[in-house]
């Protein structure tokens, strides 16, 4: 049986994702910050962690809580989005660090965490966006984000080489989906972004090991 990890459940995209792969047949642990998330992924059939990416203490024991566990296929989900500007508004330091904080220590610090609790030959995927693409971008706005999610994408890169041969690693672009973060505008339902990515990520090789996808595969530039 396939074992999925899921860190950040709580709605949205990890939420779909916890269905999928449970839908699918996976045995699956996610993660989620309050008692109402916790007891949804538990009816669900999921086996419920209570993290917090950006508070070090909770962060630092997730490694003993999945001790001794073998992920086939980890995601690494948690993410903020901040105020959305259109020019050069620079954020206050509160709001800096907070999406700082979740977007890139975040997933560093949970990368850490489960390296040792990969199976050979894992296929682990951050969740970054589109717009923390350099050479895509058209546009400055949400550049707090955007900054967050090109610091993600190299933080994922680094993975890939730290991890290459225990791990295959990917960045993501979801698609633009309407979720709580995306709105009701967006391209995109939740249940197709995350088919495409479920899809994505069983169809990883070794060859793909740092690459950075859109959700149906579509590779993208950094």
């Amino acid at each position: 049986m396939t074992h999925v990890l899921i860190i950040g459940a709580s709605r949205g995209i990890g939420l779909e994702l916890v269905r999928q792969y449970l839908g699918g047949g996976a045995a699956v642990t996610a993660t989620a910050r309050d008692d109402a998330a916790l007891e949804r992924l538990r009816t669900l059939g999921a086996t419920a962690l209570r993290l917090d990416v950006v508070d070090a203490a909770s962060a630092s024991g997730l490694a003993w809580q999945v001790d001794g566990a073998r992920f086939d296929v980890a995601v690494i989900n948690a993410g903020v989005n901040g105020t959305r500007t259109t020019g050069l508004q620079p954020p206050d330091e509160a709001e800096f660090d907070h999406v700082m904080r979740t977007n890139v220590l975040g997933p560093m610090r949970m990368l850490a965490q489960i390296a040792e609790a990969l199976a050979p030959s894992a296929r682990v995927a951050v969740l970054s966006s589109r717009m923390g693409s350099i050479s895509l971008r058209a546009a400055p706005n949400s550049w707090l984000y955007r900054a967050s999610k090109a610091a993600v994408n190299s933080v994922l890169k680094d993975a890939s080489l730290a991890l290459a041969g225990q791990a295959v690693c990917v960045a993501f672009h979801p698609g633009w989906v309407r979720t709580d973060m995306g709105g009701a505008n967006a391209d995109i339902d939740v249940t197709e972004s995350v088919a495409g990515i479920r899809r994505t990520i069983a169809g990883l090789s070794e060859a793909d090991n740092g690459g950075y996808f859109n959700y149906d595969g579509q590779a993208l530039t950094w």
